[in-house]
């Protein structure tokens, strides 16, 4: 089986001598050696971060790290696997018993902001034992590692050509042989993967290709994704009052007139701004009958509880609108996908809200009261939404938790295909991804979270 590097040349990716840039890369990703200059600040960073609070005598040292950069704005995000020695532990007001010295394997993202580090994720676990990341374990044992599986002969050749295909679609560049070879390794992995998700999805979706194939889970995740959605609770709202009688068999609020077109968060995990801004817009256009596009950069810019690109609560930014004086739209406010100074103008705000509601968690209340009152803002788990392509998705429940949503998204409509119960969910990553920026998820089971987190903004 040909070596990566010598497929790429083969086929055309890589030119026979292809110099490493020296240059630092815009967006990408590039790999290092140990002794690499620009990873010894994120590293320390990590030790020391690490270290906070330990006693003298009791902190770790580094032994080995790799690492590497994906740059998004004026940010660079690390990812490092550290390994890590902890001292041997004799002091008998520390520890009962003796205790040798402990090597430990570490994966830390690390974000550097303007010179500002901050700790994103750190997994740590002894070497000799299988480590265990709280939102991967079960899917771990639903899905065996990569390299645990028998792959067939011409795999190397066959996946080659696919990401050949792939790079040419999404017009992907790479700086060096290195890394053209390391992104097509993910790339590979990360196909593996998506067969999987594909034979445990009880649904109609199908997996595959798409343009996030070549980033790592880690890196998907920390760019792309909200982690703060499961770790904080947000503003207390009051419930909105429910919708009697059974909504009706299907609705779209697309084809009502109520939803802008699909937007794209860029490298930035701003998908609480547009889960808002898209729910404001349908509030609206309902009470106003206007559409007007709405400023997702109004809110990274000048909400101070949310965390701009490193994530938001939806609750947060309803309390920042009304505290702001209302929105501006798009064309006034346009969006940068980074945190830039507040320039928000109460004479250009062209929308503003009175209030928000939080909805039901039974979906067929769901159901009723965006058929009544308009889409809705929602978080899910977002479990094989890298490699959505399209279908109804229905993830099994321990692969999908309700309790780790990490993502949030607007709900438009609802319907059946084929006798499956679908919610239409509009994304926010660019009409180059799902059903031409659409995602679609099985309704009725409490999918993925879909109603663990519903909200509307009140216009009276």
């Amino acid at each position: 089986m040909a070596p990566w590097p010598q497929l790429l040349l083969l086929l055309g990716l890589l030119p026979a001598a292809a110099p490493a840039s020296s240059k630092p890369r815009a967006a990408g990703a590039q790999a290092w050696e140990l002794a690499s200059p620009e990873l010894r600040e994120p590293v320390r960073f990590a030790l020391e971060m690490y270290n906070r609070g330990r006693a003298a005598g009791t902190r770790a040292a580094l032994e080995a790290v790799r690492g590497r950069v994906r740059r998004a704005g004026r940010g660079s995000l690390y990812s490092l696997k550290a390994t890590l020695v902890e001292p041997p532990c004799n002091d008998p007001t520390v520890c009962q018993l003796p205790v040798s010295k402990k090597t430990l394997l570490c994966s830390f993202e690390v974000l550097d902001e303007l010179g500002k580090h901050m700790l994103l994720r750190r997994d740590c676990g002894p070497v000799d034992t299988k480590s265990t990341d709280d939102k991967n374990e079960t899917f771990s044992s639903f899905l065996p590692l990569l390299n645990k599986d028998p792959l067939p002969q011409d795999f190397s050749v066959k996946m080659a050509s696919i990401f050949k295909d792939f790079v040419t679609t999404y017009n992907r560049t790479y700086d060096s042989k290195e890394e053209a070879s390391w992104r097509m390794s993910v790339f590979a992995s990360n196909m593996v993967r998506a067969q999987k998700i594909q034979a445990l999805d009880r649904g109609t979706a199908q997996y595959g290709v798409t343009k996030f194939s070549d980033l790592t889970e880690e890196e998907f995740r920390t760019v792309y994704l909200n982690p703060l959605l499961k770790d904080a609770p947000g503003r207390s709202r009051r419930p909105a009052p429910p919708v009697n009688g059974a909504p009706p068999p299907r609705w779209d609020w697309r084809d009502k007139g109520a939803v802008t077109d699909v937007k794209d968060q860029g490298m930035c995990g701003s998908c609480w701004a547009f889960s808002v801004t898209g729910n404001v817009e349908g509030q609206w256009f309902l009470r106003r009958g206007t559409l007007l596009s709405l400023s997702e950069q109004e809110l990274l810019d000048c909400d101070k509880t949310d965390k701009a690109c490193l994530g938001g609560l939806p609750s947060n930014a309803y309390s920042a609108i009304r505290n702001l004086g209302g929105l501006e739209t798009e064309d006034d406010y346009s969006y940068r996908g980074r945190l830039q100074t507040c320039s928000f103008s109460a004479e250009k705000a062209k929308v503003y809200i009175n209030d928000s509601v939080e909805l039901s968690k039974n979906e067929q209340k769901l159901a009723a009261w965006l058929a009544k009152n308009g889409p809705i803002s929602v978080a899910i788990n977002a479990f094989g939404m890298q490699f959505y392509r399209h279908g109804i998705s229905h993830p099994l429940r321990p692969l999908c938790s309700p309790w780790l949503i990490d993502h949030a998204v607007l709900l438009v409509g609802y319907g059946n295909r084929s006798a499956t119960p679908f919610w239409a969910i509009k994304n926010s990553w660019g009409t180059d991804w799902g059903e031409e920026g659409y995602y679609y998820l099985h309704r009725g089971s409490g999918a993925c979270g879909v109603n663990i987190m519903a909200s509307s903004a009140v216009i009276d």
